[in-house]
């Protein structure tokens, strides 16, 4: 038997030249010019234990609750879950454990992001179905789930300006949820930012060649639009009003991960939750078409790579620069981060609770800008 050895080392080695020749995925490059290159951004108060001091929500009874959205009137935050099931949670304070956790709509999809409507209606990204509209008896209508005649493959994230215009994305029209690796490792842009007017029921395209659009936020003065592209590690406006009109530019770049949601705290701050740290890894990778191909190759014959580590949320101002971050040592997939009083409450797109801190008692402290 000694004699093999080498045949079981050439064979696979043969077998795996073979199909990455013949495979006929085809990563593109990415754009180097807009690539940063350096240190990525850091915040000048950080917190790297986001699990220290924090309470675990909805355990056992959320899967994967991706986004938050409150009801300041009630007290109840809605999340939407992998089953399919909008819940519905009251927090109980003196013990967040026993909070009531309640299945009130399943929109048949995949929910992501939610926002809490101007009459009391919850608007939801459905992944599968759409942008939609929850009423508060918990009747569902699809408002939309297509732009210029394509049809949306994974509806992202949205929020509500006051007039009731609608900002959401469609973070890839080629690939649905369960393909994210193979839209990051393809390396083109197919994301878009879209707008639905619900006074006269149309629905345009604002922005498209987006990568992963993501998170989106209405600026709080009404004028511009925050989105995120997930994959280039930014956030990028688009002023709706005003002399800039139909204009966009950087709003940060050179995030210190992969954001997600971007939630505005209405008392000056954004919240960008970051699914994973920016690994070197991936660095490699986005550098390198080659290196994603293999990628590709691994995820489809033997199984997803895992390259996350370090998730968390990162905290910056209407300016754009960072305030404070927080984080944990190989914690990731965190969807979302919502300041709701003196905590932050996380959302994840595969455990099975709602985080809660209490920003109070676990603040992000000052450090020196080289201290990791």
């Amino acid at each position: 038997m000694s004699g093999l050895w080498p045949f079981a080392f050439v064979v696979p080695v043969i077998l795996g030249v073979i199909i990455y020749q013949f495979d006929s995925f085809d990563p593109a490059p990415y754009p180097v010019h807009e690539l940063t290159q350096g240190r990525p951004a850091v915040a000048p108060k950080r917190n790297g234990h986001l699990l220290h001091g924090s309470e675990k929500i909805g355990v056992g009874r959320l899967s994967g609750p991706e986004d938050i959205a409150y009801d300041p009137k009630t007290g109840v935050i809605y999340t939407g879950c992998m089953d399919g099931w909008i819940k519905r949670v009251t927090v109980n304070e003196s013990s967040p454990a026993d909070s009531a956790v309640e299945d009130w709509v399943n929109t048949g999809g995949r929910p992501l992001g939610l926002a809490h409507g101007l009459h009391g209606e919850v608007i939801v990204a459905d992944a599968d179905m759409g942008l939609l509209n929850v009423t508060l008896d918990g009747k569902v209508q699809v408002l939309t789930d297509e732009a210029d005649g394509v049809k949306f493959k994974l509806t992202d994230a949205v929020d509500i300006a006051e007039d009731g215009v609608l900002y959401f994305t469609d973070a890839s029209w080629k690939y649905g949820l369960n393909d994210v690796f193979w839209d990051a490792c393809e390396g083109r842009p197919y994301g878009r930012l879209l707008s639905y007017n619900p006074h006269n029921n149309q629905t345009k395209v604002l922005l498209k060649h987006l990568f992963f659009a993501n998170g989106v936020a209405v600026f709080p003065d009404q004028g511009s639009v925050i989105f995120c592209e997930t994959t280039m590690r930014r956030c990028k406006r688009l002023y709706i009003k005003g002399e800039k009109k139909g204009s966009v530019d950087v709003f940060i770049e050179n995030l210190p991960g992969m954001p997600d949601n971007i939630r505005y705290d209405g008392e000056g701050l954004f919240w960008i939750a970051l699914s994973s740290e920016y690994t070197y890894g991936w660095e490699l990778a986005q550098k390198y078409p080659l290196m994603r191909k293999i990628l590709g190759m691994i995820g489809k014959y033997v199984g997803r790579p895992k390259m996350e580590k370090n998730g968390g949320v990162f905290v910056v101002d209407l300016e754009g620069n960072p305030v404070a971050h927080y984080y944990q040592h190989n914690f990731t997939l965190v969807s979302t981060g919502i300041k709701i009083g003196d905590y932050m409450y996380c959302g994840f797109v595969m455990h099975g609770f709602i985080l809660r801190l209490n920003l109070t008692q676990n603040p992000a402290i000052a450090c020196a800008v080289d201290e990791q």
